[in-house]
């Protein structure tokens, strides 16, 4: 195991409190401005809020005519995701610091804040670099709460712990994202239209990541006892849409040893699912 793993979310005591966070991005930690395009019965291009696409899903997979912003939409456009992926990675990296903030951005606060390694899971196709240099603008930009100081003060108890030598901000918080996880299922491959599956797949090798790493934090720590929850990892898990949250729960909610919490974040309200 790389010593650079060992990174926990801290307690009120500060102490690491293995508690970890798996994000979906759109409508859950931002509500971004990107639109995906439909075509109405005029071959017009119809464009729709995310918001919007989660509602009508059931509605575009059935392929029957319905009304949206006084279009008849037929289906969808050419390329209708074309925003979502490589080729709106510029324009994403703008619209997330331009974005309304979604009902999980405090969860999303605390985990930067907490130095907590969390995990981007989106039905987005763009470059996975596109992403974790978007968060690191909100860190160097103290972005809506974050608070770049205090997540080097975390950043630095890890340190701590584990003997490790100095090292500048800017190094701490590069260290920091290049151990969160950044999963857009769609990117080279994966159905935009149907990202459950992609969804899954990702989450499964979050979930063994965050294993692995909370076993090497008890070898570290266990003679400092120093560590609260029993070395026992939990990752909440939060996205707005529910035929995901259905499809992650169903999935893993058998298993003895599921880990993950699903929050619904359905509406703009925030609850256990």
């Amino acid at each position: 195991m790389n010593r650079k793993r060992l990174r926990e979310g801290f307690d009120d005591t500060g102490t690491p409190d293995m508690k970890y966070y798996a994000f979906d991005w759109d409508d859950n930690i931002l509500e971004m401005p990107t639109k995906i395009i439909l075509k109405d019965e005029n071959g017009n291009e119809v464009p729709m809020s995310t918001e919007d696409f989660a509602h009508y899903r059931g509605n575009l997979d059935s392929k029957e005519p319905f009304e949206y912003d006084g279009h008849t939409i037929v289906g969808f456009a050419s390329n209708p995701f074309r925003y979502f992926t490589t080729e709106g990675d510029k324009n994403f990296v703008v619209d997330a610091m331009l974005a309304k903030l979604g009902p999980a951005w405090p969860d999303f606060v605390e985990a930067i804040n907490n130095g907590s390694i969390f995990s981007i899971v989106t039905a987005r196709g763009h470059t996975p670099s596109v992403i974790k240099d978007s968060v690191y603008n909100f860190i160097a930009s103290n972005h809506k709460g974050i608070n770049s100081n205090e997540l080097v003060k975390n950043l630095e108890k890890y340190r701590d712990l584990a003997g490790y030598g100095d090292m500048s901000k800017k190094e701490m918080i590069e260290e920091y994202l290049d151990l969160c996880k950044f999963y857009p299922v769609t990117y080279g491959s994966g159905s935009a239209t149907n990202p459950e599956q992609g969804k899954i797949d990702a989450l499964t090798e979050f979930v063994n990541y965050i294993k692995e790493m909370s076993k090497f934090l008890k070898k570290k720590a266990y003679l400092k006892n120093e560590i609260s929850n029993n070395f026992v990892p939990q990752i909440g898990f939060s996205d707005d849409d529910l035929r995901n949250l259905d499809k992650v729960k169903s999935h893993f909610g058998d298993d003895p040893e599921n880990i993950i919490k699903t929050i619904s974040t359905h509406g703009g309200t925030k609850k256990p699912y």
